[in-house]
């Protein structure tokens, strides 16, 4: 668990909570559903989401370059991104971060069962098209910050929305949620791959924590919300 809750991070948990209890509300009512995810199940994911953004998988290690200007700086990445900057700065190599890869489990691991779940019973080409090109949005507006990892801008994957609107209209809400998930994870997988570790590095880089979080479950509400139209 890398991440804790200060400032910054309260508020979020109240913007994305205040937002959850009229779901509540609508799910309870069994109006909302994404594809043959019904009611329930899909409050209880957006839930767990919330609550386990925090949890961190380790998946390999490598040697990132420590900036020399971030100490000057930890303070405010702290502020915006509720992680510990300064106590990861501390570490027994001046130059170079022994960083560790991780999943986020609550931005990766459940969203991703939802998608295979959602592949497997519901429209492939319509999710796959769409997602190659939200993979390209993504990594073309994400960006390395020292310190904290791939941070993805919180509109990267809304170009799902007219788009599955279009080419899938009956299913717009399961198009939505796979190809937006899809996008916005292999978008970064790509930055990670394409990192210049000479020049930029984190203790940790995190695939749907920090820095990415908020733009996965952004589009886990839209998707949401949208089923009560479609």
């Amino acid at each position: 668990m890398r991440g804790y809750v200060n400032r910054s991070e309260l508020k979020m948990i109240a913007v994305f909570g205040s937002i959850l209890l009229p779901i509540a509300i609508l799910c309870y009512e069994n109006k909302l559903s994404i594809g043959s995810i019904t009611s329930f199940p899909l409050f209880l994911m957006l839930l767990l989401m919330l609550a386990t953004r925090n949890i961190e998988i380790p998946i390999t290690s490598m040697r990132t370059r420590k900036s020399d200007i971030l100490v000057q700086h930890a303070p405010i990445l702290e502020k915006i991104y509720s992680v510990p900057v300064s106590e990861e700065l501390i570490t027994p190599k001046e130059r170079v971060f022994d960083t560790k890869l991780t999943i986020n489990f609550a931005g990766v691991i459940i969203p991703l069962v939802a998608v295979a779940y959602l592949l497997i019973t519901g429209p492939i080409t319509e999710s796959l098209e769409i997602a190659l090109i939200i993979t390209v949005i993504t990594f073309l507006v994400s960006e390395m910050i020292d310190g904290v990892g791939i941070e993805v801008p919180d509109y990267a994957g809304i170009i799902a929305l007219p788009l599955a609107l279009i080419l899938s209209p009956n299913n717009a809400d399961s198009v939505i949620f796979t190809s937006s998930i899809l996008g916005i994870l292999a978008g970064c997988i790509a930055s990670v791959l394409t990192l210049d570790r000479e020049k930029n590095g984190s203790a940790y880089i995190n695939i749907g924590g920090a820095g990415s979080f908020r733009a996965v479950y952004i589009m886990v509400l839209i998707s949401s919300l949208i089923s009560y139209y479609t």
